[in-house]
């Protein structure tokens, strides 16, 4: 073969390379356009809501809750370079912001409404980011698609502004929509793919506190299914049984504490210096309520936990007994008396979660498949599910 022909073949060949790699074809920047057009092509005729809310793993299970909503897509808005990977956003550099883009029935929720429950699931007085995830990647705005949805976010902005919900200004940002790219396959429905790890990264990184503490009582966005049904890890129903039952089923101290409110002796109780790997659960109705990577040494000869392992479990009421003011810990399935938490815990959340041994049953690690726990195994490696970035 002459040098000419090989030139040609060679040449050729680097055109096709390099129209492979501008086409993304095989890589998951060609998955995230490939993945994008399937949904244009789905959805063709319903509107579509685009916001940035920090983490849109969260963002995407709050919107996918809200009935009328069709499909919630997490991927990345707002930035200068086209088609970026999660490694690049995350890197802060594109300008991109983890979003989500919102495909809804106008028939069964509006856009105002879409909205009032954006603004109930993010700290919109944050201008570096959302919660632990820090960086302009997370920061929070409003794309609009039209003149419609440009005045809509703008009027509700004014009246969360002089709500006085917030004693900061409210900063999230409201600028047009140009172009949504989806992320990788493995961040779609994350929250129902690894409901555990989900979960876990979701309370350590503090939002819902601080949803609970600003919203409270006002927080209610009508839903259309729950996102604990979804994901698996509350399918199974844990119930109380009848107190007959529960006579027979616990001993005195047990039924002293959890049923009567009693507390029992410290240094004298099962689990006060347990150091075995697994999980507490209610003795009770057997709903999960601890870790043993949560637990540590208080000092105070009862069994303490620095947060639970599913806050959904965990119900905390005012307590004036003995002529003070505590906050108690039940469970929320079992209505059990655990215990009581204090503000004098350790880092990263500054609680003491004082627990009853006599409330609770250890599962250990190598047991929790048997035992009907085995979603909680992916806790117990070296990352104890935090999130990956």
């Amino acid at each position: 073969m002459g040098d000419i022909a090989m030139k040609v073949i060679l040449l050729a060949a680097l055109i096709v390379l390099a129209a492979f790699a501008l086409l993304g074809l095989g890589s998951s920047n060609g998955k995230q356009i490939e993945k994008s057009l399937v949904v244009d092509q789905k959805y063709t005729g319903l509107p579509r809501a685009t916001f940035a809310g920090g983490c849109f793993w969260c963002v995407e299970a709050d919107f996918e809750k809200v009935n009328g909503v069709v499909e919630a897509i997490s991927g990345y808005a707002g930035g200068r370079t086209e088609n970026p990977s999660y490694e690049e956003v995350s890197s802060g550099k594109t300008g991109h912001v983890e979003a989500v883009q919102v495909i809804y029935d106008p028939a069964k929720v509006s856009y105002e409404e879409l909205l009032d429950a954006f603004w109930k699931h993010i700290d919109p007085t944050d201008p570096g980011g959302q919660f632990v995830d820090r960086g302009e990647q997370y920061r929070s705005v409003i794309f609009y698609n039209d003149e419609g949805q440009r005045a809509a976010a703008e009027e509700s902005k004014r009246k969360l502004e002089s709500s006085g919900r917030f004693d900061k200004p409210v900063v999230t940002e409201i600028v047009p929509f140009s172009k949504f790219y989806s992320a990788e396959e493995y961040h779609q429905g994350y929250y129902k793919k690894n409901p555990v790890r989900y979960q876990y990264y979701r309370y350590r990184s503090g939002r819902d506190q601080f949803i609970a503490k600003v919203w409270g009582k006002d927080m209610h966005v009508d839903q259309s299914k729950s996102e604990t049904a979804e994901s698996g890890v509350h399918v199974v129903k844990y119930l109380k049984p009848d107190d007959e039952t529960l006579r027979h089923k616990l001993t005195d101290l047990q039924y002293k504490v959890t049923q009567k409110g009693g507390t029992e002796p410290p240094f004298r109780n099962e689990y006060w210096d347990n150091k075995g790997e697994g999980i507490y659960v209610d003795v009770v109705s057997g709903e999960p309520l601890f870790g043993s990577f949560d637990k540590y040494d208080s000092g105070t000869g009862w069994p303490s936990f620095t947060r639970p392992l599913e806050p959904d479990n965990i119900v905390e009421k005012q307590d004036r007994s003995f002529f003070t003011v505590r906050t108690e810990v039940r469970s929320k399935h079992g209505d059990s008396h655990l215990g009581h938490v204090f503000n004098d815990g350790p880092p990263p959340t500054g609680l003491r979660y004082c627990m009853n041994s006599a409330a609770l049953r250890f599962i250990p690690k190598e047991d929790l498949e048997k035992e009907g726990y085995g979603q909680y195994l992916s806790l117990f490696s070296n990352e104890h599910g935090d999130r990956q970035s």
